[in-house]
């Protein structure tokens, strides 16, 4: 859980400009990062809003655009433990593939009520 809104607020940062710094509960996104996020404005991140986004920020932090993430590339979001944890092969890289199914995992974890949403 702490991986997905420390991503989120980071590429939220890093892709869209800054975000109001506000008091957040661990976990939670702040109404800037929601707003964002909510590309049909219906007050929450649907699943598929929250994977496209995903997509299009893994695109944005694989700098050197070699279609995997390097620990220079993640150093300022990821913890060593957080890196090894999403490279799933280990094999020193966060594929497109093992970056979305750790953001997708923690979108499932994040969603308690399981109706697909988050508020």
């Amino acid at each position: 859980m702490k991986t997905l809104a420390l991503v989120t607020t980071f590429i939220l940062c890093q892709c869209v400009g800054a975000v109001a710094q506000q008091q957040q509960q661990p976990g939670s996104m702040y109404q800037g990062q929601m707003d964002q996020l909510d590309t049909n404005t219906t007050k929450t991140v649907d699943r598929s809003e929250y994977e496209t986004f995903m997509g299009t920020a893994f695109g944005s932090l694989d700098k050197n655009k070699d279609g995997s993430l390097q620990s220079d590339e993640t150093v300022q979001i990821l913890a060593v433990a957080q890196f090894t944890l999403t490279d799933a092969n280990h094999d020193g890289r966060i594929s497109r593939s093992e970056f979305m199914q750790r953001v997708m995992a923690d979108f499932a974890t994040a969603d308690h009520d399981r109706d697909g949403n988050l508020q």
